[in-house]
């Protein structure tokens, strides 16, 4: 005893003031950390700092002073690498995380090919939920495959401080709700929505594993991210009429660069590549994609050829016919307003009609209840809130329909509804008060969005961060020397 307390005051006396300023920092630098995380359990690596730095007992560096030179160059970059990856961990789930745009939901204030800076700090990141997994890998390991995460440990959701809460019309990057369940050869749809057009239902997605292959449960912060654009706060009312949205009864207005789909009618002229480009339409949006008898891929306009028509059936969808011509029209064309008045300075341009979705032809929440909504009239919908309660004494089928999967998924209660009657953990329940606060989530491609209207409320668990900067953007039309970097996209705020 006398020997190892001799060496730890000789390492003591013989640590230089290299060696206690850098331990000081990493202690300053814990201590805050601490403060920021309210836990204490981030201070464990005490001990472990204190030897690295003054006492050095154990031999974190040994093979540096290894005679092999291929052992020394080795460890080296097998430092470099884990020190590396230990950083990225650290950055991505406290401060900062890539995300790419890979869908045209947000067209277009966020373009396909955008590369975002996601701040973790602007609502306060999560502390960590799943928090063994790989670094930069969201559920899948790149390259080899599998899953990139272990199950257990999973932590309770605790959010650290942050700089504020979600506003309205904020850009958010949040997982997605419903992909807590998913069809891993259709990860693309959610798995509620291949239920509610399967027969047999969720059995029969899970009977069927060579068509949807193995159906996966993922934990909250394992789920895929997507991002859409907040536009109903925790405990208001939402609702639109004609593509107009009204929160509590109050006209909204939408954002500047909001799409919707859009009938051209022209008088028989096609419309150039060329002049699609200028107007900021991609190639997916007039061009449709087909293979031939020999599997080649063919692809052309989205046209409909108008002739033989009636005149009062034109007159019915808002077409024009003109000495007899009823010319030509393309379909679902997404266009910004700014973009809809530049089409119609073209003289071979007839009219432009903003398209409309008949009841029934879409799948909306909530998906287990015929209420007749579209992607243009939706609602009125109120969206739950911390701390409030909802009651079971009207409109009872209904709210189990819109609210059950909140209860259940989410807050994580046994919930069934069974003779009219609502049963929350066993028991007869009158009401619920929420313990979430939850959002309502839409693209700005008012009519190519996969959003809050299709699958639902987003708790505040599932949200990650805000996209604070574009730092690149690729257009996947065009080469490396034709314009593939968006120059006038970099460096942009992606806030708006």
């Amino acid at each position: 005893m006398t020997n190892k307390n001799s060496s730890f005051q000789e390492r003591l006396k013989n640590a230089d003031r290299h060696q206690w300023i850098w331990f000081a920092v990493w202690m300053i630098a814990l201590a805050l950390f601490a403060f920021w995380a309210r836990t204490a359990w981030v201070l464990i690596p005490i001990p472990f700092i204190f030897d690295i730095y003054i006492t050095k007992f154990i031999p974190w560096t040994f093979w540096k002073k290894s005679k092999n030179p291929i052992v020394r160059r080795t460890m080296e970059w097998v430092d470099a690498i884990l020190f590396a990856l230990v950083a990225v961990y650290f950055i991505n789930t406290f401060f900062f995380q890539n995300y790419q745009i890979p869908t045209s939901s947000l067209e277009k204030s966020l373009l396909v090919g955008d590369f975002l800076a996601v701040s973790k700090l602007s609502y306060g990141p999560r502390a960590p939920m799943t928090p063994l997994s790989f670094p930069l890998a969201q559920h899948t390991m790149p390259i080899i495959g599998g899953r990139s995460y272990l199950d257990r440990p999973q932590w309770r959701y605790r959010r650290l401080r942050g700089f504020g809460n979600v506003k309205r019309d904020d850009i958010v990057v949040f997982n997605f709700p419903a992909g807590d369940t998913v069809a891993l050869n259709m990860q693309a749809v959610d798995f509620y929505s291949l239920a509610k057009q399967n027969p047999l239902g969720s059995a029969g997605v899970r009977a069927d594993v060579r068509r949807y292959g193995e159906v996966v449960f993922r934990p909250v912060d394992r789920r895929e991210n997507y991002v859409k654009r907040a536009i109903g706060l925790p405990g208001e009312i939402i609702e639109l009429r004609n593509d107009s949205v009204f929160i509590n009864g109050q006209f909204t207005s939408n954002p500047p660069l909001v799409q919707h789909n859009y009938m051209i009618q022209t008088d028989g002229t096609m419309i150039s590549p060329q002049l699609f480009k200028e107007l900021g339409i991609n190639k997916d949006d007039y061009l449709v994609s087909e293979r031939d008898q020999l599997g080649r891929i063919i692809e052309s306009h989205k046209v409909q050829d108008l002739t033989g028509l009636r005149s009062e059936d034109m007159e019915r969808i808002g077409l024009q016919r003109q000495d007899g011509n009823n010319g030509l029209v393309y379909v679902s064309i997404p266009m910004t307003q700014a973009m809809v008045v530049s089409l119609k300075t073209r003289p071979f341009v007839w009219s432009i009609v903003k398209e409309k979705e008949q009841p029934g032809l879409g799948i909306y929440y909530p998906i287990h209840y015929r209420t007749g909504w579209t992607r243009d009239t939706f609602g009125p919908l109120w969206i739950p809130k911390r701390g409030s309660t909802i009651y079971f004494d009207t409109d009872v089928a209904f709210k189990v329909a819109a609210y059950e999967r909140p209860i259940k998924n989410y807050e994580g209660n046994d919930f069934e509804f069974r003779n009219g009657r609502v049963y929350i953990n066993g028991q007869v329940a009158e009401s619920y008060t929420f313990k979430l606060d939850y959002y309502f989530m839409m693209g700005d491609n008012r009519h190519n969005s996969a959003d809050s209207r299709n699958w639902g409320f987003v708790p505040e668990d599932h949200i990650v961060g805000q996209p604070m900067l574009i730092w690149l953007s690729l257009e996947k039309d065009n080469g490396w020397f034709n314009g593939k970097i968006r120059w006038n996209r970099l460096f942009r705020s992606a806030k708006k």
